[in-house]
């Protein structure tokens, strides 16, 4: 393992839609619900608003909730820092930079991505710009690197992560980071990859026949890994049997967002949470897309742009979206998965 030591500058406002104070703050509506099926109702409740809680972000991404700090933490991926929100202090920097940090940087997306905690509370982050997956230290703002190559080969741009109650990370590789996406000569690896690190730093690969894998969650019984491809071309989330030794076995289409596409809602199938019944929630065409663990599309969290991300915090009501330059948040009747 190798350490990366990060600096942490003085905190930073951008364009803060009503900087928050108290929880009784109020803050600007926007988008809608589109309810396709009845079974919406007791995940959404019919008077819920869509609030922006900030805006001015390059690419918001990666949102974690912190419970020990109640505390939001985000990337803005091209910006190269990491943010944190909290009802009573509303937006300041928490980390920058967040990923790459020297001069002449050769990818596109210099920042962290996806974000996640570790049993511990520690932040681990789909370190994009350094091509790494990283663990923080936020009382030194030091990184360990936890994975940085399959084989000898550089991985490809790390997007997003998550833990299983075993201990194994599991997370998402597509060339995102890279200036040539898939063309790029820095690109080592022939393929986009999905892997699991065990807490031996054991690495393997899982998945290699996605072109852009990108979100991941498990389902509440850690017998089912979700994970989304946005390629506009199969734009699909694909669900896998997870077997006892944490390898993946027979994967299958869950749901396709073919039809959405041609419809020209914005975004494609990107990052994702599961609530505590099993349900989808996920960045997609037209917003945060609500599916069932059947693959039935129930409706969606319409926000009107490319929608990266989302995250269960406070008491596990409340949904937070990273959607293009914003962060939103809206209260649900479900409850994320863990809380």
């Amino acid at each position: 393992m190798t350490t990366l030591r990060a600096s942490l500058l003085a905190p930073l406002m951008l364009l803060v839609a009503g900087f928050a104070n108290t929880h009784a703050q109020t803050y600007p509506a926007l988008g809608h619900i589109e309810r396709l099926d009845p079974a919406l109702d007791a995940l959404i409740p019919r008077d819920a608003r869509i609030e922006k809680l900030a805006d001015g972000f390059a690419w918001a991404e990666g949102p974690v909730w912190r419970k020990q700090n109640r505390e939001l933490l985000f990337s803005d991926v091209p910006r190269n820092t990491i943010y944190r929100w909290t009802a009573a202090q509303g937006l300041t920097v928490f980390l920058r930079p967040s990923g790459y940090t020297v001069p002449n940087p050769p990818g596109r997306e210099l920042g962290s991505n996806g974000l996640t905690v570790d049993a511990h509370g520690a932040v681990v982050m789909a370190d994009h710009g350094n091509r790494q997956i990283a663990r923080l230290d936020d009382s030194l703002f030091v990184k360990t690197t936890l994975a940085g190559r399959y084989q000898g080969k550089r991985f490809n741009s790390p997007n997003d992560l998550v833990f299983r109650s075993s201990g194994d990370l599991y997370f998402t590789d597509p060339p995102y980071g890279l200036k040539g996406l898939s063309d790029d000569p820095a690109k080592e690896l022939k393929f986009s990859g999905v892997y699991r690190v065990t807490p031996n730093g054991q690495i393997s690969l899982l998945i290699q026949d996605l072109r852009f894998p990108n979100g991941i969650a498990f389902s509440p019984d850690e017998k089912t890994l979700y994970v989304s491809n946005s390629d506009e071309t199969r734009p699909v989330w694909m669900a896998y049997d997870v077997q006892p030794d944490g390898s993946l076995g027979r994967g299958r289409v869950l749901f396709d967002a073919t039809a959405l596409v041609r419809e020209k809602r914005p975004g494609l199938p990107d990052g994702l949470r599961v609530d505590q019944h099993g349900n989808l929630f996920a960045g997609g065409p037209g917003g945060i897309l609500v599916i069932s663990p059947q693959g039935k599309h129930l409706g969606t969290i319409v926000t009107g742009e490319p929608t990266a991300n989302c995250a269960f915090g406070d008491d596990g009501a409340t949904l937070y979206m990273t959607a293009n330059n914003k962060l939103l948040r809206i209260r649900l009747t479900t409850r994320g998965a863990g809380f």
